[in-house]
């Protein structure tokens, strides 16, 4: 530990290296490492140029080091595979650029959305996210991991809102791609690459995103009835001209948490100007059978609504025997995915799905979480032509069991990338699919 203590000590003043036993991290890190080997150090660089000796200097040492923000996602992916150093990108904090007529923004890693979104709501803009554990997460996480949220059904995901990124490589120099201008198209198109990636191919430091003006009226249409009535409907509605910002499926366990019946629950949620949002309401009932009954939540019921489905989803602080899972799934398999779930146990499973999509996550608990009903839901989800990945459980349970499991053809090119990016293996090493 005194060497790396002692190298560090000569790039960053002393009150930004700290040991993990005394970090807020240092909990979720022991969740993280494979072996008996930890971190000896986490660094706190507060620039770019800071970022980039920090690495340097790894890269000089041949140390294995982590890469994260303010930690909220550390425990996703794979474990890593023994560890030296992690670094922190969490007082990376800074907004460099509001354009405010271009409507972009470009700021450091470190953000944290929820502060950032505050600042943006006083010139009436937005980034389009609400990821996990918002009040904490910072934008190189939610980047690194590819966490959208409910409105990726009206803006897309991550990779089709980011226009430009700066990240330090492996060897500590500093490479950028795209711009601060929406149609800009300089450089390769590394943004996609690097959207979740999970520190495996480089250590996010900047990014620039597209914006989106917040809209003067917002409501909610929930619909809750038994599978056999909301699979048709689904069907219907996504054939419909309505344009809902999110559409999501609840299980029963998520619905009743919410204070709705426990039964599967369609929510779809509308924003535009007021006329546009009562109309695709009505339009909305129009195309509701007689045995489902509407609820319309409006204003603070409206905004309540959508954060409690993440709080639900991922408490915090995090519950250490819960299991959650991430869901890639054909949008017309949605309901068949977590229709098993409630023949196991109906009152463990919560589990919410961008109808859309088919990208969900579902959180297991009690008697459900445990490698064997992991593996039942991946089998499910297989056959069903999606894919299942472990973003939360216990070290030993990930022991256990391939947290991605995957089974396409392309890790080839996914090894010859991190070669390409990571030839030594130090970056997240273990993190990513295939032990990347």
């Amino acid at each position: 530990m005194s060497d790396v203590l002692a190298v560090l000590a000569d790039i960053l003043p002393p009150d930004r290296v700290v040991s993990p036993a005394v970090s807020p991290l240092g909990a979720a890190l022991d969740q993280v490492v494979a072996g008996p080997d930890r971190s000896q150090a986490i660094a706190l660089p507060q620039t770019e140029a800071e970022l980039a000796q920090v690495i340097a200097a790894a890269h000089q040492r041949q140390w294995r080091l982590l890469a994260c923000g303010n930690g909220t996602k550390l425990t996703w992916g794979g474990l890593a595979q023994g560890l030296d150093l992690v670094v922190s990108t969490a007082r990376l904090n800074q907004v460099i650029d509001h354009a405010i007529g271009d409507m972009t923004l470009t700021a450091q890693a470190g953000v944290v959305v929820s502060h950032l979104q505050s600042q943006l709501a006083r010139h009436q803009q937005f980034l389009a996210v609400d990821p996990a554990y918002a009040a904490q997460a910072t934008l190189g996480g939610i980047v690194a991991t590819a966490n959208t949220g409910s409105r990726r059904q009206r803006y897309g995901g991550l990779r089709d809102m980011l226009i430009g990124i700066s990240f330090v490589r492996y060897d500590g120099q500093v490479a950028k791609a795209g711009g601060r201008v929406v149609k800009n198209v300089a450089g390769y198109d590394l943004m996609k690459l690097l959207t979740g990636s999970y520190g495996t191919l480089g250590v996010i430091s900047q990014l620039t995103f597209r914006l989106y003006p917040v809209q003067e009226s917002s409501s909610t249409v929930v619909l809750s009835g038994p599978a056999v009535e909301l699979r048709p409907l689904m069907a219907t509605l996504g054939r419909s001209p309505l344009t809902p910002v999110a559409f999501d499926l609840l299980s029963p366990a998520l619905a009743a948490s919410l204070g709705l019946k426990a039964e599967f629950a369609l929510a779809i949620r509308f924003q535009a100007i007021a006329p546009g949002v009562t109309e695709q309401v009505e339009q909305l009932q129009t195309l509701v059978p007689e045995p489902l009954t509407p609820i319309l939540l409006t204003d603070q019921d409206d905004q309540a609504f959508w954060p409690q489905i993440q709080a639900a989803l991922f408490p915090d602080p995090p519950t250490d025997a819960a299991i959650v899972v991430k869901l890639g799934l054909r949008p017309t398999t949605v309901v068949d995915s977590l229709e098993p779930l409630e023949t196991l146990a109906p009152d463990l499973a919560l589990g919410c799905v961008h109808a859309t999509s088919g990208i969900g996550t579902v959180r297991l608990t009690g008697e459900l979480a445990t490698a064997a009903v992991v593996q039942a839901l991946r089998s499910r989800c297989q056959e069903l032509g999606g894919y299942l990945t472990v973003l939360e459980a216990p070290k030993a349970l990930k022991q256990t069991l391939d947290v991605w499991g995957y089974s396409g053809n392309t890790l080839p090119l996914m090894q010859a990338l991190k070669d390409q990016f990571d030839p030594h293996r130090r970056l997240s090493p273990g993190r990513f699919v295939g032990g990347l």
